[in-house]
């Protein structure tokens, strides 16, 4: 059987480390202002590498000599007869696994997001959530060395 070695950290420099690192819930609100995008309403996934944004009618274009994508938005997840078409600057191809072991090539952008009073950058995936009930997925690699996540509590930050 295996076992765990654990090295143990003192308490000084533990809660250093949370000290800058915001507490989220498994649901919080947050803006892509680049996108137009305010007052998002995403879940919080540690078990997702990459976060994502359900989109709708993705093209790829070129301008300038640089790849581009061009999507629709539902800013209102309410209304979704509100549509925003917005453009992006391509960053690459990922293969995404999806929960049921399903696997999707997907676009990636990078975009402001704003959470917390912070504002980073985050690499984000555009797919077709439509069956899920949030529009965007925060995946780890946006939180890393930012975020505590606390899976029972929701909309800490709001």
């Amino acid at each position: 059987m295996a076992r765990c070695h654990h090295t143990y950290i003192s308490g000084h420099n533990s809660m250093k480390k949370k000290a800058n690192k915001m507490t989220v819930g498994a649901l919080e609100c947050c803006d892509l202002p680049e996108l137009g995008l305010t007052d998002l309403q995403m879940r919080v996934d540690t078990g997702a590498a990459t976060s994502s944004l359900h989109v709708d009618n993705i093209e790829e274009f070129e301008k300038d000599g640089k790849a581009w994508v061009r999507f629709d938005i539902h800013p209102d997840v309410h209304n979704v007869d509100t549509i925003v078409t917005t453009t992006a600057p391509l960053k690459g191809k990922k293969i995404v696994k999806s929960s049921s072991a399903d696997k999707e090539k997907r676009v990636v952008i990078r975009t402001d997001i704003r959470l917390g009073g912070k504002v980073w950058k985050i690499k984000l995936t555009l797919t077709d959530r439509s069956t899920m009930t949030n529009l965007m997925l925060l995946g780890r690699e946006a939180m890393n060395g930012r975020i505590l996540v606390d899976p029972g509590e929701e909309f800490l930050l709001s």
